[in-house]
């Protein structure tokens, strides 16, 4: 199932991709009623959604409200678009002209992992790091399919990253690695968009990856189900059509679960909460000239059976 934030009317709304429609969560529920329902399958499921109440307020909610209740949301969508196709305003909306937003507006942690891929360490003529290099971005970096990367005027070494980020679905701390894939919402895409000057100049990393506009991710977040083996996805971007990363997750030192289970010794993960990672091998500042964005590029992040999220890119 594919989860999306998107905008109508002006107003974020919470939607399923079915097919080549979104359908609106909030709609359906509507769409199933207060009576009773004949299919077995979608009462049951219709019961499940009832017990809320209302629609979750927004994409964190929906997370915090586990795999049971995305499974019948997903039934109830599955019949609301089918059967509404050609129905109530606002209930379907075609997947070619929806306008999408980041999944997740504003999680409570992004979490980066730094050097995850040993030949994108020894481009940077480092060593692959022996443990995870954690580093947080900041809320302000977060923007959506579409939106412009903006270009700082204090940087003139923006460069480009392709990850595939893990969304949080369950709150936890001292996780067993064995245990990790309970706490796993779905995937997304994320850029890790990084000013190098100010990375390697601060010999920290925190104000070059969090300048506004530096994290986009979507288009949507993709739950489990749909994701057999999340370390055997191949991961590439193109900068103006030209491929300049393309690897696959089977790369990455240390894997998901691991991640997971790695920093639950120390911190508690929250719903919501966004794990980037790490790059593979190709971003512009180990080229041969280097290669920098800049203003009217447009550059894509692909992810197998995920997504490609796409962003132009703007001066500030």
């Amino acid at each position: 199932m594919k989860l999306v934030t998107y905008e109508s009317a002006r107003l974020s709304r919470l939607g399923v991709v079915h097919g080549e429609f979104v359908v609106d969560v909030a709609a359906a529920y509507g769409s199933i009623g207060k009576g009773k329902i004949a299919d077995a399958k979608l009462a049951v499921a219709a019961d499940v959604l009832r017990k809320l109440g209302r629609p979750p307020a927004d994409m964190i909610e929906l997370l915090g409200l586990g795999e049971r209740y995305r499974k019948a949301l997903g039934v109830v969508v599955a019949h609301a678009g089918e059967a509404h196709k050609k129905g109530p305003k606002g209930l379907v909306t075609p997947l070619r002209t929806a306008k999408l937003r980041a999944p997740i507006a504003h999680p409570n942690k992004i979490t980066c992992i730094g050097l995850n891929y040993a030949d994108h360490a020894r481009e940077g003529g480092q060593e692959p790091p022996p443990a995870p290099i954690f580093f947080l971005k900041s809320h302000n970096t977060i923007c959506g399919p579409g939106d412009a990367i903006k270009l700082p005027p204090n940087s003139t070494q923006v460069d480009y990253e392709a990850e595939f980020a893990v969304i949080i679905g369950k709150r936890g701390k001292h996780i067993p690695e064995s245990e990790a894939h309970k706490y796993i919402a779905g995937y997304t895409v994320l850029h890790d968009v990084s000013a190098r000057d100010m990375q390697f100049g601060d010999k920290q990393w925190y104000r070059g990856k969090s300048c506004d506009t530096f994290a986009p991710t979507g288009p949507w977040i993709v739950t489990p189900d749909e994701v057999p083996d999340p370390n055997n996805l191949r991961i590439s971007l193109t900068l103006n059509g030209e491929t300049l990363q393309d690897s696959n997750t089977s790369n990455l030192i240390f894997k998901v679960p691991f991640l997971i289970s790695y920093l639950s010794q120390s911190v508690t993960w929250e719903v919501g909460d966004v794990i980037s990672t790490g790059t593979p091998p190709g971003v512009g500042f180990a080229r041969k000239p280097p290669v920098f964005l800049k203003a009217g590029d447009t550059v894509s992040v692909t992810v197998e059976g995920i997504g490609t999220l796409t962003n132009p890119v703007a001066a500030a």
